[in-house]
């Protein structure tokens, strides 16, 4: 004979439940480089649904975060914009050893505010009429690196290099053109990605010929050895789901 349990017994069992699922959920301290910046905010409130653990997110160049690491800032997970500097803090020792791997490829783009500037071949680039151009500063960011090889291969650094405007992250790059203080510049395409498009402006989005791959590779940091809510998030980041969303920005997986 079947018996059924009462609503009391119900709501006693789940607040138990729920009570269990939070009283091991963790926090994780996240270093994320400027341009996965917004990726990671939709990914952080989806590993929040699906472990309870939270994600809390600080933004910044890679070359910046690697100092700050160095100095013993306390993140628990880095992703960085480039692979060179994670691998440099595992020769450090500063991380879990064989954490490291690479969570997205990204893009670069020459993009403009302006809907009529940039041309689908970036032959704006070539005719100079414009009075600054904004790149994320080499030496901190790899944006930065590969908008400086871009220019390199195209045979116009010297032209260009007087109309430099550097930012310290592709972050502060962005916000150089978007408020028109410099009318173009290069900048992730998962920057001014949305919807499968383009989402204002007029960009050229620069070949993967002409630069260096940006893989962007996220690492484990020593001092997260025993925090499960930091290895829970990279594992988080493999799953099907995550890549989903990634690529929704614009970036390869």
């Amino acid at each position: 004979m079947k018996t059924s349990r009462s609503p009391r017994l119900i709501a006693a069992g789940l607040l138990a439940f729920c009570f269990s699922l939070c009283s091991h959920a963790g926090e994780v301290q996240v270093a994320v480089a400027a341009n996965f910046f917004g990726p990671m905010k939709v990914l952080a409130a989806d590993f929040e649904k699906a472990t309870g653990h939270k994600a809390v997110l600080s933004s910044g160049a890679t070359g910046k975060f690697y100092a700050q690491i160095q100095g013993g800032a306390p993140f628990d997970v880095f992703l960085a914009a480039d692979d060179e500097t994670p691998a440099r803090l595992d020769k450090d020792g500063a991380t879990v050893a064989g954490s490291r791997f690479t969570y997205a490829t990204g893009k670069l783009v020459l993009w403009s505010a302006n809907p009529e500037l940039v041309d689908g071949k970036g032959e704006v680039l070539r005719t100079g009429k414009f009075a600054h151009l904004a790149l994320a500063a080499p030496k901190l960011a790899p944006y930065g690196a590969a908008a400086v090889q871009t220019i390199t291969r195209l045979g116009l650094l010297a032209q260009l290099e007087p109309k430099f405007v550097q930012g310290e992250s592709i972050g502060q790059t962005y916000s150089f053109i978007s408020t028109g203080n410099a009318e173009l510049g290069f900048v992730a395409l998962s920057q001014v990605w949305e919807g499968g498009k383009i989402k204002n402006g007029s960009a050229w989005v620069v070949p993967a010929e002409l630069h260096s791959p940006i893989r962007q590779d996220a690492v484990l940091l020593g001092r997260a050895r025993d925090n499960a809510a930091a290895s829970a998030l990279m594992e988080f980041l493999k799953t099907d789901g995550a890549k989903t969303v990634i690529r929704s920005f614009g970036y390869d997986v």
